[in-house]
């Protein structure tokens, strides 16, 4: 029924002025804004998401120190990041990019991932700098609030238009109907493919398996949002690491029993992306389109500059924003560096790119030629981690919205707590939507949500790196002082040997 009015209020007409809305608005000049300021970034900040990468990981291992504000640790902060990256786009996004672009599509992924980096470190910074305590003593934070209190009062406005479209991102359709539409789907294709169990449903039929999967999802997340960032946190530190590390160890098999295919892949990955395999056609337009869908997909997938992350990462416990901002880039890192390139290489490996099948096919090609085991079973593993990326994901991207509302709504915590069951109907109703204006009108949000962000993280990019150089001189500092104490040490030690010794 809600398909039915949608579809009437919409018509054809108006679905094609979304879909052409959407392709502008996350085509060439939202990729080129998002390029320009990761680059603008990683020359301000000196190449930081390379040089200090070390620092970034050993602030990720270590514990928060006591008397550091916050709700959840810097790692609790990382994982809710990366619960909602990491989804189904790591899986079909990057399928899709290889099927349009070539396999070249994922050396510009690469890019897309470097330069973003920098972007992610300086709006997570901003999140930590900039973040408010509540009157109930709860931490909120993120682009609404280093755009009004960075940036200033008089610009509240463009705070207010992030979070509107961030509202609309998590309720209309990428926290809640796509993922739950591509859990189900996953679910039906894999128990009931030719849909031999069925129930008449508002007009319509469906797969028992889709109604099932349907109410357990529901539930597992009610289970989980209603106890708010602190159980989204702690189940995105369970969950999270788990999902990573199984698709992780299913891809390494892959690589490893074709691992003298891999140099062959990454060289044509790397001519493809420069127009020089045959297959590219070497012209300049096949290098545009590698470039455009790598990008795209590659921004889309880590979040990068659309300044959903800076909203977890306010709730971090610590009291220095570069920290934090050290810590959150590594979200990008784990999801297009290291995720995605497991997905495409796998992908270019077995050749599944070029099969004439699209989205998640394509992806459940390769595992089933590139794995060792019997179809069915590479197909099982593939459904159980799309289930657990998507299922993150509804997580992360309510915990964003919610957080966007409450900015919106001055803080009142009961419209807040009322938009959790709205969220929960949403994921419940999700599986039986089906009209594509729905996810047009989502993705158009999502990529509408970065301009006011980015806008922000440019106009404070002095601020980013005044907090950078403040910070990075306290670490030599403090490396200077513990060098002198450690020399200081040993020629103690060796003044006590000679006495010893006389």
């Amino acid at each position: 029924m809600v398909m039915w009015y949608v579809s009437k209020v919409l018509g054809k007409e108006r679905v094609q002025m979304l879909k052409a809305i959407d392709d502008f608005v996350w085509g060439v000049p939202l990729i080129v804004l998002i390029l320009a300021v990761g680059i603008f970034l990683t020359i301000r900040l000196r190449g930081l998401q390379i040089t200090k990468l070390p620092l970034a990981i050993k602030h990720m291992v270590a514990n928060e120190k006591n008397g550091e504000h916050g709700e959840v640790s810097s790692f609790g902060a990382l994982c809710t990041a990366l619960s909602a990256t990491i989804g189904t786009g790591n899986i079909v996004g990057v399928a899709t990019a290889l099927v349009a672009g070539g396999p070249g599509a994922l050396f510009w992924m690469w890019i897309a991932a470097l330069l973003g980096t920098a972007t992610k470190y300086s709006e997570c910074l901003l999140a930590i700098k900039y973040r408010v305590v509540a009157k109930d003593g709860h931490i909120v934070g993120g682009p609404f609030y280093y755009i009004e209190n960075g940036m200033g009062e008089k610009w509240k406005w463009l705070a207010k238009i992030f979070a509107f479209f961030g509202v609309g991102v998590g309720l209309l359709g990428i926290g809640t109907f796509t993922q739950i539409n591509g859990i189900t789907s996953a679910v039906n294709n894999f128990f009931d493919p030719q849909n031999t169990w069925t129930v008449e449903l508002f007009d319509r039929t469906y797969s028992w398996t889709v109604v099932i999967a349907g109410i357990i999802l529901t539930l597992c997340v009610a289970l989980v949002i209603i106890g708010g960032i602190k159980r989204i946190s702690t189940v995105a530190q369970v969950v999270v690491p788990f999902m990573a590390l199984l698709y992780v160890v299913v891809v390494l098999i892959i690589l490893f029993t074709h691992l003298s295919a891999i140099p062959g892949a990454i060289v044509e990955i790397v001519q493809s992306a420069f127009g020089l395999r045959a297959a590219a056609g070497g012209t300049l337009g096949s290098i545009l389109i590698a470039m455009q869908m790598g990008i795209a997909r590659g921004i889309f997938s880590n979040e990068a500059g659309l300044g959903s992350a800076p909203i977890a990462a306010a709730a971090a416990k610590t009291n220095e924003p570069v920290t934090q901002g050290l810590v959150s880039m590594l979200g990008t890192i784990i999801d297009t560096v290291i995720i995605c390139t497991m997905t495409g290489l796998s992908i270019v490996i077995t050749g599944a790119w070029d099969m004439g099948l699209e989205g998640v096919s394509v992806t459940t090609k390769a595992f089933q030629i590139g794995l060792p085991f019997p179809e069915q079973v590479a197909s099982f593993v593939l459904m159980l981690c799309l289930v657990f990326f998507a299922f993150t994901t509804i997580l992360g991207w309510n915990y964003y919205s919610e957080k966007c509302l409450e900015y919106l709504v001055g803080g009142r915590q009961k419209v807040v707590k009322g938009y959790r069951w709205l969220y929960i109907v949403c994921v419940f109703i999700g599986p039986f939507m089906t009209v594509s204006a729905v996810w047009k009108i989502a993705d158009i949000f999502n990529g509408l949500m970065a301009i006011p962000n980015l806008i922000a993280i440019v106009a404070l990019s002095g601020v980013v790196v005044a907090e950078t150089r403040k910070y990075m001189e306290q670490v030599a500092q403090g490396e200077r002082a513990g060098a002198k104490k450690k020399a200081k040490g040993m020629e103690n030690a060796q003044e006590s040997e000679v006495v010893s010794n006389e």
